[in-house]
């Protein structure tokens, strides 16, 4: 079943992750061996989430790798979905064998 509206898994970080932990966006990216530009274009949805950046995060705070890439693939395929109609693809039909 498809989400409507997947967030983008910056925000849920910033929230879940950064806020909970009362951290500033300079001392996770200490934290997560990032530059602080890096992590905050991720934390404001201006950068997807990288395998590499979901791993960070998964050893530094514990949050699961993977529940953060299907975070980000489900934004992904919503956000490809919202502009399908300017997509002109034909369905392909095979031809009979002569």
């Amino acid at each position: 079943m498809r989400m409507l509206n997947p967030i983008h898994p910056g925000p849920f970080l910033r929230t879940e992750v950064i806020d909970a932990h009362e951290l500033s966006v300079t001392r996770a990216a200490k934290i997560l061996r990032v530059s602080r530009p890096t992590l905050s274009s991720l934390l404001n949805a201006k950068a997807d989430l990288s395998g590499e950046m979901a791993l960070r995060f998964e050893k530094a705070f514990g949050v699961d790798m993977e529940t953060l890439m299907r975070m980000q693939n489900s934004y992904d395929i919503a956000r490809t979905r919202s502009g399908a109609n300017k997509i002109r693809v034909a369905r392909y039909k095979p031809q009979p064998a002569a």
